[in-house]
């Protein structure tokens, strides 16, 4: 058993995975093995979670999930009894149609003199919960309801069994409406049981899983089954870089950033959008960042707070294209005027970052599909870098089809467009064709603010620019060192895009 170490990258595996690993070891051993390691897995971890709790809740409910909560409780009810503390468990199931191993592991419990009481002790310090697990959906009208609300709004601990109860295993998605808008309440840990799974690390499974431990229960290396992965990137914050003497600005790559609206006869201006992308990317290490600003009004002549950057009029950034091999990042508060520009960057541009409107152009004209579908065949690279909202409309679908399969829509867009592609929120998921999507193990909800994506997007186009990376390392490393940065910060600091920006660094 194991805490994840967030740097580390994990192997995940959804339930087909999981099932088929599962089948696969419990074959060649003794009727209800595997169970009786996980109740002893979870029973040695609550006693390190919590060495001095005096009474602990044991919520079972009616699967396996269930039966290795009532192999726990056998195992903390001796431990408890030795120390004058109190163990309850409940049982919400129908001991008739419990599983095989379930009705095994409670007829185990019955006789080491584990009692099953109707209802949850009042005064609980330390709750383990196995009501609902791999595979299982919970009926947010259904009678076990009551029982997973009590659990989620908990104030004390809780140890959820393999997964939180209610929590999808695949898309992080929780069955119970209210509850996928607050935290819960109390300090949350999960013990995934053989594999990891994806749900646990994104949508709202970061919330409700809280720190996650692992046991493998002996499985040994399953990488070669994994459905996707999880953890760092390689883009600590702290990292030291050793840069070559003789290195010259042309040698870590030219961004142009194209976007940032001006206000023009709408009085909209959205220009700080791309600026704050082009400071990221100066920051993150660019040789030189070009700033082009749509719209009808004079180009300014430069930033006061980061007179480094360059000012282009859009057609003259275009013609860059044609001369330098320069990594363009488009979209950022482009407003409707960015579609102007599209097709020449979606022709000329070897190294693309599509963002916000950018994205929301392409979604609108079958014309600029076509150009961005082309990039591939010749070897252009592309970074598409939508919210879920803006997945929805490149998928021609809902946001809420997005967030039911997070991994299973990042990766059909990126086949769809032959392209990279990140798709943020919490646990931001980068896909590509023909890789594993990974799911990214940084960031936290300071990120929730105005601007901190088109930061993102300038980190891209630096990580891209600079070439000392595959496209694919790159995206991810950048997409790491972002949430680095928000992990970071000062508790009694405001986290600005402008401040995130600066902070950025070579990485």
């Amino acid at each position: 058993m194991r805490r994840l170490d967030p740097t580390r990258l994990e192997a995940l595996h959804d339930v087909g995975a999981t099932r088929a690993i599962e089948q696969a070891m419990a074959a060649p051993l003794p009727p209800h093995t595997l169970m009786a390691h996980a109740g002893e897995s979870v029973a040695r971890l609550a006693r390190a979670l919590h060495p001095h709790a005096r009474c602990i809740w044991v919520a079972c409910g009616p699967g396996n999930n269930g039966g290795d909560g009532l192999v726990a409780a056998v195992h903390l009810r001796e431990w408890m009894l030795a120390r004058g503390g109190t163990l309850v468990v409940t049982l919400d199931a129908e001991p008739s149609r419990m599983p095989a191993d379930a009705a095994w592991a409670l007829a185990l419990a019955q006789a080491a003199g584990v009692p099953v009481a109707p209802e949850p002790p009042p005064d609980a310090d330390l709750v383990v919960d196995a009501l609902l697990g791999l595979g299982a959906r919970a009926d947010p009208d259904g009678p076990l309801t009551p029982r997973l609300r009590a659990v989620l709004n908990h104030p004390a601990p809780v140890l959820a069994v393999d997964l939180p109860s209610g929590l999808d295993a695949d898309s992080g998605q929780h069955a119970l409406a209210d509850a996928r808008s607050a935290a819960p309440r109390g300090p949350r840990h999960t013990l995934s049981l053989l594999t990891l799974k994806p749900g646990l690390f994104t949508a709202h499974g970061r919330d409700m899983a809280g720190e996650v431990w692992f046991d493998d229960l002996r499985a040994g290396d399953t990488s070669a089954s994994a459905t996707a992965t999880w953890g760092g990137f390689g883009a600590q914050p702290d990292v030291k870089r050793l840069d070559p003497h003789a290195g010259h600005k042309g040698c870590y790559g030219d961004v142009g950033v194209l976007g940032g609206q001006l206000p023009g006869t709408q009085g909209i201006a959205m220009a700080g959008a791309a600026v704050l992308a082009a400071r990221a990317a100066l920051h993150a290490g660019a040789g030189r960042v070009f700033v082009a600003l749509v719209g009808d009004d004079p180009v300014p002549p430069l930033d006061p707070m980061q007179p480094e950057l360059m000012f282009r009029s859009p057609a003259r950034l275009q013609q860059a294209l044609s001369d330098q091999p320069l990594t363009v990042v488009a979209g950022c508060g482009g407003g409707d005027a960015v579609r102007t520009w599209l097709p020449r960057c979606l022709d000329h541009a070897q190294r693309l970052v599509l963002d916000a409107d950018a994205l929301n152009a392409v979604a609108q004209d079958t014309g600029l599909q076509s150009l961005l579908d082309a990039r591939a065949a010749r070897g252009s690279i592309t970074v598409l870098t939508p919210h879920p909202l803006e997945a929805a409309r490149l998928l021609g679908s809902s946001t809420a089809d997005v967030m039911a399969d997070r991994l299973g829509q990042a990766q059909a867009l990126a086949q769809r467009h032959r392209a990279i592609v990140v798709l943020k929120g919490s646990g931001t998921v980068v896909a590509a064709p023909g890789r594993l999507p990974w799911i990214n193990a940084s960031g936290n909800a300071r990120l929730a603010s105005a601007g901190t994506g088109d930061v993102l997007a300038g980190l891209i186009g630096a990580a891209l620019a600079r070439g000392e990376r595959d496209p694919w390392t790159a995206t991810c490393a950048a997409v790491a060192h972002h949430g680095c940065l928000a992990d970071a910060w000062p508790a009694n600091q405001a986290l600005t895009a402008d401040a995130l920006a600066r902070a950025a660094r070579p990485f």
